[in-house]
C-alpha cells in the first residue's frame, strides 16, 4: 500500500447519487420496496461508485456517501440525545429544487425540527453513541475496493456550530462540556474504524471558513458568541480528536458551501491561516481553491512542514472541464509557498453534499475525476 499521507490524488467524499438509487430510495420511503430490495440496489450502486473511481486511477476511493441524505449525517444519525427528528429523502429533494448554479444561498431556519447537525438542535439528554454510521459504510464498501477506502466524518467545529446551546443548559452547562462529549464519542467511532482496517479518516470541517465570512461572523455575534473563542475551541477539539492513532492518515477538508452548485461563504484563509495550518495536526489539508473566493496561495506558507496540502482545483459545481495546463500552472504557483513534494490535487468538494447533488451530470463527474489523475501524472510523474 502506498503512503496515504503522501498520495498525489484525493477525493472529498460524495458522488452524485445514481438515478436507480434515487428511485429505490423513494420507493422504500413510501413502503413499495423492502429493506432487502433497497440494500440490493445500494450494493450495485456502490460497485459502480468504486469502479468509477478506480478506473479513473485515483489513489483512494470513497463510498460516495451513497446512503447519507446529507454529508453531516455521519454524526447526527449515530447518536441519541438531541431534540431532533429524522429527515426524509423526498423532502430533501423538494427543498433543493430551486437551486441556481454559482449563486450564494442563505441558510434556512436551522432551528426547525430535523436531523441534528444538518439543523441547529438542542440536547434533551447527554449524547450517546448508538451506532457508527461511518463504520457501517466502511464495512460495506471495503470488500468491493482494490484501492484504500477513505471515510469522512463531520468535524467538531461544525457540530458545535449546529448545537443550540442556549436551549440545552439543563443538559450541558457550556459548549465546552458538550464538545468534550462530542470528541469522546467521535474518538470511539474512529477507533472502531481503525480496528476494522480503515487507514484514512477524513474530517469535514466546512465551518472554519465561517471565521472569515462576515455574514457568518455576524450571526455568531448575534447569538452572543465570540467567534475567536469558537475558533480556538474548535482547534483544540479537532486536535484532540485525532491524537493517538498511529498508522492512520488524517485529512481535514475546508470549503465555502456546496449545495446544488451554490456556495454559502466567502473569504480568504489569510486571517486564520497561521493558527489553522500551524496548530491542527492533520496529515493532509484538503482546501477549496477553485474560485476567487478562496484568495491566493500566500496563506499556505503557514502550513506545518510535515503536512501535505491537497489543492481543490477541480470544481464540482460546474460541468466545464479544467485544462491540464491551467491546473499545472496553479500547482506551480502554490509551490512557491509549499514545496511541490508536499502538494496534491483533488476536486474542490464533493459532487453531492446532499442527495440532490450539484448541477452537473454523471459523465461530467467522471471526466472531472479523470482530469484530477491526468493532471497529477503530468505534474508529478
Amino acid at each position: 500500500m502506498s503512503d496515504l499521507k503522501k498520495i498525489r490524488t484525493d477525493v472529498v467524499g460524495s458522488l452524485l447519487r445514481p438515478a436507480a438509487w434515487k428511485e429505490a430510495k423513494l420507493r422504500h420511503e413510501i413502503g413499495a420496496l423492502d429493506d432487502a430490495g433497497l440494500a440490493e440496489v445500494e450494493l450495485q450502486c456502490l460497485r459502480e461508485h468504486v469502479q468509477l473511481q478506480e478506473s479513473a486511477g485515483l489513489d483512494v476511493v470513497s463510498d460516495g456517501e451513497l446512503s447519507r441524505l446529507n454529508f453531516q449525517d455521519s454524526f447526527g444519525l449515530s447518536v441519541s440525545g438531541y431534540d431532533a427528528t429524522a429527515d426524509r429523502f423526498n423532502a430533501n429533494l423538494q427543498r433543493a429544487a430551486g437551486g441556481t448554479a454559482l449563486s450564494r444561498w442563505d441558510l434556512p431556519d436551522l432551528t426547525l425540527p430535523g436531523t441534528p447537525v444538518v439543523h441547529r438542535r438542542p440536547a434533551a439528554s447527554r449524547l450517546k453513541l448508538e451506532r457508527n454510521v461511518p463504520l457501517e459504510e466502511y464495512q460495506r464498501v471495503a470488500p468491493l475496493a482494490s484501492k484504500p477506502v477513505k471515510v469522512a466524518l463531520i468535524g467538531p467545529d461544525r457540530i458545535a456550530q449546529r448545537f443550540e446551546h442556549e436551549r440545552s443548559r439543563s443538559v450541558y452547562r457550556s459548549t465546552d462540556e458538550f464538545l468534550a462529549d462530542v470528541v469522546a464519542i467521535q474518538r470511539k467511532m474512529i477507533k472502531q474504524l481503525v480496528d476494522a482496517g480503515c487507514r484514512y479518516v477524513h474530517i469535514d470541517a466546512p465551518g472554519y471558513t465561517a471565521y472569515v465570512d462576515e455574514r457568518s461572523l455576524a450571526a455568531m455575534r448575534a447569538r452572543g458568541e465570540n467567534p475567536m473563542e469558537n475558533f480556538a475551541r474548535s482547534l483544540r477539539a479537532d486536535t484532540e480528536l485525532v491524537q493517538g492513532f498511529p498508522g492512520v492518515t488524517f485529512g481535514i477538508h475546508l470549503c465555502r458551501g456546496n449545495q446544488r452548485s451554490m456556495w454559502h461563504r466567502e473569504g480568504t484563509y489569510d486571517a486564520i491561516a497561521e493558527r489553522l495550518f500551524g496548530e491542527l495536526p492533520h496529515d493532509r489539508f484538503l482546501l477549496e481553491y477553485d474560485s476567487p473566493r478562496a484568495g491566493g496561495f500566500e496563506p499556505l506558507r503557514h502550513v506545518r512542514k510535515d503536512a501535505v496540502v491537497v489543492l481543490g482545483l477541480v470544481s464540482t459545481k460546474v460541468a466545464q472541464l479544467e485544462s491540464v495546463d491551467d491546473l499545472r500552472s496553479r500547482v506551480e504557483a502554490a509551490a512557491k509557498y509549499v514545496p511541490l513534494e508536499r502538494l496534491a490535487i483533488s476536486p474542490q468538494c464533493g459532487f453531492a453534499s446532499d442527495v440532490a447533488g450539484n448541477l452537473i451530470g454523471e459523465e461530467d463527474q467522471r471526466r472531472k475525476l479523470e482530469r484530477v489523475v491526468e493532471a497529477a501524472r503530468k505534474i508529478w510523474g
